[in-house]
């Protein structure tokens, strides 16, 4: 079985609505994942009334067109729903592409990140060149309605089916901004989107933000570090929104800091895995301040509380979201897949972060969304990010 896991999670959403499904990426829903390569055996499913259901169906409902492959699938959907798990998710075969593609981070949308809770998505990004930057979305707007439809309180994945579509294709959306109330038609576009971004901040500092752990998030995060550490006082490591990713790429990250031990462990049905510290420290003595929040979530926890554990790395900012599961990808016979929760994950000192998240060193809340850095618009500055300054003052010696 291909272990490169993934773990996303959070109220937040990576939706590069770009993005797919959040679960957010997304625990919402986005998903932590294993690519499924083998079969497990199977325990006793009574199927009776279901196929009962079926064969009353076909008989007796009123048309006789019944569309039988949409059955099969709502059946699938309803047993993994049976489960009360919502890490655990049923995809069909084109839902299936397109989460596959998020995680190579491309996607066909407009270039947003965006955060959820109980009142209209934020803006917490746009991607560099993309149709929203262009558009002039910025961090801190509030999406009040996609075409007509009014998307307060909307999850991730609803989100982002409104919002992206076919290359070339127009989406709008009306924005509030402050006490502006702007409208944006912005033409949907293939996009690349880069997983780490980097900058310097302060005395010398590596600022470095994880959007998500994705595919390429190994490499890119080790170019960061090899372009901006030499010189550098300090990093800043940004995991705020993020809704986690590949288990392997926070391996990675959590090896370049620290140069022995466990990074963490999962146990299941199949007894416990030791996930240990690789041989590459790029960064093994390099002070370290790690940024999270209330939607940085799985694999992001993974890396923030691993590094707390270690004594390598003091948290600042908020309680993170708390999600301490790992989901698999079992792909059907048609294409569809089950992302289904196979294994409960743990810091290297055995604890669980499930259900009640990390809390960090130094708890600093953030006035409100726009007041956070946005590295990928350098020239506006962090004045007013509390977070990112309380840990620069951390590695000041403050």
């Amino acid at each position: 079985m291909n272990r490169s896991a993934a773990l996303r999670g959070g109220a937040l959403a990576l939706v590069l609505v770009i993005g797919f499904l959040a679960g957010a990426y997304v625990d919402q829903a986005y998903p932590e994942f294993v690519p499924y390569l083998g079969h497990r055996s199977a325990s006793r499913i009574d199927l009776t009334e279901v196929q009962e259901a079926a064969r009353l169906i076909q008989a007796d409902y009123v048309d006789s067109n019944i569309d039988t492959k949409k059955l099969s699938q709502g059946s699938v959907q309803g047993l993994v729903n049976g489960l009360g798990d919502p890490y655990s998710i049923y995809f069909d075969a084109d839902q299936y592409k397109k989460l596959q593609a998020s995680y190579q981070g491309r996607y066909t949308g407009i270039g947003i990140y965006l955060s959820f809770n109980t009142g209209y998505p934020v803006i917490t990004g746009t991607v560099p060149g993309s149709p929203a930057a262009t558009a002039g979305l910025r961090t801190g707007d509030q999406i009040v309605k996609v075409g007509d439809k009014d998307v307060k309180g909307i999850t991730a994945d609803a989100a982002t089916s409104l919002i992206q579509g076919a290359e070339g294709t127009k989406v709008t959306l009306a924005v509030l901004r402050g006490s502006d109330n702007l409208t944006f038609t912005i033409t949907r576009a293939q996009i690349q989107v880069p997983t780490v971004r980097s900058s310097m901040v302060g005395n010398r500092v590596l600022y470095v933000r994880i959007y998500q752990f994705g595919a390429q998030t190994s490499s890119e995060f080790q170019t960061a570090l090899n372009s901006g550490l030499s010189g550098s006082s300090g990093v800043v490591l940004d995991l705020r929104g993020d809704p986690g990713g590949f288990v392997s790429a926070a391996d990675d990250v959590i090896t370049q800091f620290v140069t022995s031990g466990e990074t963490f462990e999962t146990r299941g049905r199949n007894g416990t895995d030791r996930h240990q510290v690789g041989s590459k420290h790029t960064a093994p003595a390099a002070p370290l301040v790690v940024l999270v929040d209330a939607n940085s979530a799985s694999a992001a926890e993974i890396v923030a509380g691993s590094l707390q554990v270690h004594h390598r790395a003091k948290l600042v900012g908020t309680t993170t979201f708390g999600k301490g599961s790992v989901q698999e990808d079992f792909v059907l016979s048609d294409g569809s897949d089950i992302h289904l929760t196979v294994e409960r994950w743990y810091l290297p000192n055995g604890e669980t972060i499930d259900h009640k998240g990390l809390s960090p060193d130094t708890s600093v809340t953030l006035g409100k969304p726009s007041d956070a850095y946005d590295v990928a618009q350098p020239s506006l500055g962090y004045a007013n990010d509390t977070q990112l300054n309380a840990a620069l003052k951390l590695l000041a010696g403050g």
